[in-house]
């Protein structure tokens, strides 16, 4: 009898233990299998990301997936496994066979985890290539010639009250110790903040008829935090789907996930709110053809869904990128006077008087404004990462390699984009790098190669739809502000600057620093702000 307790001890243990052991003898059996069998098995990449996903979804939380794809192709070569069945490619070709119009994929089942329901997916996150193709007809009217001309007025509005900010006093007068004379510069302006506040201005303008007047009110900011915060947690949850699936992520990342639940009531709200006014309001935002949507085929209209869906897609992509944009540009500006002058000295030889600066051939003139706007996106991408596609049936080939349905493939943005086989001295801001020229010694077909990788809107059918308007955003807001003021770093401030202790991708101080949240999140640059002499 005295053995009976022994005996249901080592039962109780052996329950407990050997569905234990059962499961790492799998994982290990697993990890076996994907790094030594798998189809993909011979390609080069780190370790861990060969076994599990987990190690993208450890780099998408941290905010350096970006920096994490150009070291592993530096280490690697110019194509890595950085998941089981995912393959990142870093070449012009890739980015052509993997995005191009008669690619064999679909969006990746990384896009799952955008929309807040089943049915309300956008545009963007849309998996479906038919699903997509009907909402990007409906999108494409808004985003149309002319549509952009009759919006350019609301655009403006907003422009110039970032101009107004910009050019606001501080309390007391910068002197110029090197002139003699005093010179007064604003209060250092944090251009993140800035650039964010104007482009969701613009933003809510277009979309719902109303600005969030962000500019004007602090007590209207909160939104930005919001997005952001919902950009990273789709990020991250579509690394890992069951993350999203079994809401892990509200127990991991509670604070993330409960700002992206607010900005979803956020862009619901203003989706319904906008909603009330129907499809006969005074102008035609965007909204209004989203409601004037019918399907061809059975002449619904899109759901309430789909609208929500639409709504969260328009204030994330159609304004935190832009901002990005904006921000990185300004501040490779003002590291380099040298280019700083040059810009200046264009827009103010190009105009007379500030509301001469809209669009138009004098506008588009501009070459080498928009080749500073060019370099800032190709140093610092708003989307850093790689936007997963998913191989169909019947597999691909690309750069040579024949891969099996389901895999997954991708052109990390930042890597290709300083990738010095297409951007020679990749890391250096170099505008003129965009300009055939004989004097600096830039030929056409230099210029040519630099396109073929450059893609910060992406590329093909699945390509930003709304390329043309940001840069009408962009090419209006530095152009007026450059034609209104001088400016300078802030002295004494590094704000958005790499640093030599950083984590190395982060070393350079030259460079605007992001964390990819999907989109990207920053800080800085502090700049001051001097009315022009425009003699």
């Amino acid at each position: 009898m005295a053995i009976m307790p022994f005996l249901q001890y080592g039962h109780l243990t052996a329950t407990i233990l050997l569905p234990g052991v059962a499961l790492l003898l799998y994982l290990l059996g697993l990890a076996i299998y994907r790094i030594f069998f798998h189809p993909l098995s011979r390609y080069p990449g780190p370790l861990l990301a060969k076994v599990t996903d987990l190690y993208s979804t450890y780099h998408a939380w941290k905010g350096d997936r970006h920096l994490e794809f150009w070291r592993s192709h530096e280490q690697y070569g110019p194509i890595v496994r950085f998941g089981p069945n995912s393959l990142s490619f870093n070449s012009a070709t890739g980015l052509k066979e993997i995005y191009g119009f008669k690619a064999n994929v679909r969006k990746g089942d990384f896009y799952l985890a955008f929309p807040a329901q089943k049915d309300a997916f956008s545009t963007h996150s849309a998996v479906d290539k038919a699903a997509h193709a009907r909402k990007r007809r409906v999108l494409s009217h808004a985003f149309s010639d002319t549509a952009l001309r009759s919006m350019e007025k609301y655009i403006l509005s907003h422009v110039r009250q970032l101009c107004s900010n910009l050019g606001e006093k501080g309390a007391v007068a910068a002197f110029n110790q090197s002139e003699k004379s005093e010179r007064q510069w604003s209060e250092p302006k944090n251009m993140s903040l800035q650039a964010d506040w104007t482009t969701f201005d613009i933003m809510g303008d277009l979309c719902f008829g109303k600005p969030f007047a962000m500019l004007t009110r602090p007590d209207n900011r909160f939104a930005t935090d919001l997005i952001s915060n919902a950009a990273h947690r789709h990020l991250m949850c579509g690394t890992y789907l069951p993350l999203h699936e079994y809401h892990i992520d509200k127990l991991l990342f509670r604070k993330i996930a409960g700002m992206r639940e607010r900005y979803m009531q956020f862009s619901k709200a203003q989706a319904a709110e906008r909603m009330k006014m129907g499809d006969e309001a005074d102008r035609k935002d965007f909204f209004y053809y989203l409601l004037k949507a019918k399907d061809p085929e059975t002449g619904k209209g899109f759901s309430t869904p789909e609208l929500w869906g639409e709504s969260n897609l328009l204030i994330i992509a159609g304004s935190d990128t832009t901002s990005t944009a904006l921000a990185a540009t300004i501040f490779y500006l003002v590291h380099d006077p040298r280019v700083l002058a040059k810009a200046g000295e264009e827009v103010r030889k190009a105009f007379s008087e500030v509301e001469e600066i809209c669009s138009g051939p004098t506008l588009s003139k501009l070459q080498y404004l928009r080749a500073c706007l060019d370099e800032a996106m190709r140093l610092s991408p708003s989307v850093g990462g790689l936007l997963p596609r998913q191989v169909l049936h019947g597999g691909m080939e690309v750069e040579g390699q024949m891969l099996p349905e389901g895999t997954v493939v991708g052109v990390p943005h930042y890597g290709i984009h300083h990738n010095p086989q297409y951007y020679p001295d990749p890391f250096a801001y170099k505008p003129e790098r965009w300009i055939a020229d004989s004097e600096s010694g830039v030929t056409a077909e230099t210029v040519g190669v630099a396109h073929s990788a450059f893609c910060p809107f992406s590329i093909g059918p699945r390509g930003c739809i709304g390329k043309s308007m940001a840069y009408l955003e962009l090419t209006l807001a530095l152009a007026r502000v450059l034609f209104l003021y001088d400016m300078r770093l802030a002295p004494g401030t590094h704000l958005g600057q790499g640093n030599v202790w950083s984590e190395f991708g982060r070393h350079r101080p030259t460079e605007f620093q992001l964390k990819d949240t999907f989109t990207s999140a920053k800080d800085g640059p502090l700049v001051e702000f001097s009315e022009s002499n425009r003699q």
